[in-house]
């Protein structure tokens, strides 16, 4: 079965509670359910891990290379600077789609440089828990019709 990553960085913990005006009031407990519903009527499985710490996150892809076919990220503040989960990202040689809750291009001007996003397939943002569950959508699309 195919099987994808979900990546969710610092502070993605914390939904729920942090400033929902701009994030949405969804915990991260209950976009993976969202999540994990979908999953199951497009047929994958999906492994969620989030951390606080680059290097966790590093970890936990290299513990999964050769188990998943894509991966979906949400690298909270490590969008901006995060080289090393960007290298392990390329490293894991599987399509990648960032994701992010808010639109970073409407806020404030840091927040709209990602370092991810010139290694991802395409970036969703600004449509909430929604970015999360089009991301799984298009990630599965692309790689049926890329492994057939």
């Amino acid at each position: 079965m195919t099987r994808f990553l979900i990546l969710n960085g610092p502070n993605i913990n914390m939904l729920g509670r942090r400033d929902p005006a701009v994030y949405g009031a969804m915990t991260m407990e209950e976009i993976n359910g969202r999540l994990a519903e979908l999953a199951e009527t497009l047929g994958v499985d999906l492994v969620f891990y989030q951390s606080n710490l680059e290097g966790n996150l590093v970890d936990c892809i290299q513990e999964n290379l050769g188990k998943i076919e894509g991966i979906i990220v949400n690298p909270g503040a490590l969008t901006h600077y995060g080289l090393t989960l960007k290298d392990a990202l390329i490293d894991s040689g599987v399509p990648l789609i960032e994701v992010h809750l808010s639109n970073p291009q409407a806020r404030e001007q840091w927040r709209r440089v990602s370092v991810i996003s010139e290694i991802a397939r395409g970036q969703i943002a600004g449509f909430g828990w929604r970015s999360y569950t089009s991301a799984l959508e298009m990630l599965t699309a692309m790689v049926r019709e890329e492994g057939s």
